[in-house]
């Protein structure tokens, strides 16, 4: 694979990521919105304000790499937000409902760990260090916002659920 080819494929899926953010942007306000916690309803906000960020952060590589952020739509993540919205309108109690959104927020967050995590190994293999770095931060933020979500669930999310059932 030519360094041309490598870095066309490393454009389209910055593309696919910044979908993914795009769409997520525009789905946390409603997961916020539907949840019954006061914890999950701040991790959903905080996550609101972490992603305008990685936003940003994505804008600045494009930038660097003169390349256009749009053109490319992550199908993964519209699946994805599409199953969230079909829980949210399944009618389920709000204790069981929390679990659900925890449950869809985290399968995201996998996704998104697994997008930067590539990204950064590739931009590091192609010695764009400067874009690695931002992918890094961005990185760390997904992983951080995922362990906030196991932390949700472990303590006072699922034993709410669990006791109202």
């Amino acid at each position: 694979m030519s360094a041309q080819a490598l870095k066309e494929l490393f454009i389209k899926e910055l593309q696919d990521t910044y979908s993914s953010e795009t769409q997520i942007m525009e789905a946390l306000p409603k997961m916020a919105e539907a949840a019954s916690s006061q914890q999950l309803k701040q991790a959903f906000q905080t996550h609101i304000q972490e992603t305008q960020g990685q936003i940003q952060r994505l804008d600045q590589v494009f930038q660097m790499l003169k390349a256009d952020p749009g053109g490319n739509t992550c199908e993964a993540t519209q699946g994805l937000v599409e199953e969230a919205e079909e829980i949210m309108g399944e009618g389920l109690a709000p204790e069981v409902l929390d679990v659900a959104l925890i449950m869809a927020a985290q399968k995201v967050e996998h996704y998104e760990i697994a997008a930067y995590g590539s990204l950064r190994t590739l931009a590091e293999t192609c010695g764009m260090t400067d874009v690695a770095r931002l992918l890094e931060e961005t990185l760390e933020e997904e992983k951080a916002t995922d362990q906030k979500l196991n932390q949700l669930a472990e303590g006072d999310v699922n034993m709410r659920a669990f006791k109202a059932a």
